[in-house]
């Protein structure tokens, strides 16, 4: 089994809170990583676990064996308040494990009812890093300590990487029909469980609706008149399909990066999906080929890097936000990382080729911005090219 590189973290949580919250999307190996740490479990997807934690929440808490884990706590939240009262009666740290794949802690009342008593991990679909069994390795760190060393992996190795996706499942599956299959289960039984669930649905057809259509938006500017009269639903029901999509991390919104240099931004932010597996799927892309011929090749790589990127971010040394830049005159820098007063300007390009000028944007940032600024080109090609002392293209292996 893949090492997880937010074990480190989630144990630290463990002992120093008495309840811990491991929340992801289905299928992004919560439940495999929690009984590698506890013995006492509690699924609620069991109906008659449910019906019974339900009937009697506070009974229900206080009966459980401690420490314990309770799995897909978003099915039963009344269990909350349970636990509060029973962690202000007699506060252990580790007591309380908790896995989520809708994000309940983005409901205020949840998140009044634990406040102080609970610290979030978030778990995603697995990095290229754990894929390739170095889950210690984090690359945003890397990037800050201006390590560049990378091992030399096929351009096919990485599309292949992108094809699949992080799901855990999915990385043993062989054929493009086995893929297809697996996430075609995936979608119905999220929109069926997860999304159902969370958002009371009157109309069901209308959101699947809207998942294709947003799917393919990976990467674009979020716009939600725009959205809403294609699938041909009010904006405020699009509004309501974009949070419950963000609850249950399946979609992830980037904001705009802001600095005082003379230039009006763009306050839109970028839409993201959680997985390229995922998006290659909604675009109907199973093979090398059919990514190398598609009109949406660099969306997929861009997609790709900001998700490897996300999940580097969430287990670094140091708190590291990350933006995308666009100004009203179309200057365009793919993603921003900032530290303390330290930015790193990235660029992707889904080209095995590049130059200078695919710097432009982040040379321009640098000469305007007081802050320290170094400049990265991930392109899909082989070799490190140091273009000036402040900026380096780097392969997509290095993710690697």
């Amino acid at each position: 089994m893949l090492k997880r590189s937010i074990l480190p973290i989630l144990e630290t949580a463990l002992q120093i809170s008495p309840v811990v919250l491991l929340k992801g999307a289905r299928q992004v190996g919560k439940s495999t990583l929690v009984m590698e740490l506890r013995k006492n479990y509690v699924v609620l997807d069991d109906v008659s676990t449910r019906v019974n934690a339900k009937d009697d929440p506070l009974r229900f808490v206080e009966t459980l064996p401690k420490p314990t884990t309770i799995d897909e706590i978003q099915k039963v939240p009344e269990l909350l308040e349970a636990i509060k009262i029973v962690v202000d009666k007699k506060r252990n740290n580790g007591d309380f494990l908790l896995t989520g794949s809708a994000n309940i802690l983005d409901m205020k009342q949840a998140k009044d009812t634990l406040a102080g008593r609970i610290i979030e991990v978030d778990l995603y679909p697995l990095s290229l890093k754990e894929r390739s069994k170095k889950p210690n390795e984090n690359i945003v760190d890397r990037l800050f300590d201006g390590d560049f060393s990378t091992q030399e992996l096929e351009t096919n190795d990485i599309v292949e990487a992108i094809l699949n996706g992080g799901y855990p499942d999915v990385q043993n599956l062989k054929t493009p029909l086995e893929k297809k299959l697996w996430f075609s289960s995936y979608v119905s039984t999220y929109i069926e469980r997860d999304a159902r669930d969370l958002g009371e649905f009157r109309d069901i057809d209308s959101f699947y609706r809207f998942v294709n259509i947003v799917a393919p938006r990976s990467t674009s500017l979020l716009n939600k008149s725009k959205l809403a009269k294609e699938v041909g639903v009010r904006v405020e029901t699009c509004e309501n399909y974009l949070v419950i999509l963000e609850q249950t991390f399946q979609l992830y919104t980037l904001r705009p990066f802001f600095e005082n240099i003379g230039k009006q931004f763009v306050k839109s932010p970028k839409i993201f999906l959680n997985d390229t597996g995922l998006m290659s799927y909604f675009l109907g892309i199973y093979t090398i080929e059919a990514f190398e011929n598609s009109r949406y090749k660099g969306a997929l790589v861009e997609t790709f890097v900001f998700n490897e990127l996300m999940k580097h971010c969430s287990f670094a040394t140091d708190n590291t936000k990350i933006y995308h830049y666009l100004t009203n005159d179309k200057k365009e820098i793919d993603f921003i990382l900032e530290r303390q007063n330290r930015v790193i300007a990235i660029e992707v390009k889904s080209s095995s080729k590049v130059g200078k000028d695919d710097f432009r944007h982040i040379v321009e940032y640098q000469k305007k911005s007081t802050k320290e600024i170094f400049g990265i080109v991930l392109y899909m090609g082989k070799n490190v090219l140091h273009i000036n002392e402040k900026c380096v293209a780097l392969p997509m292996g290095y993710l690697g």
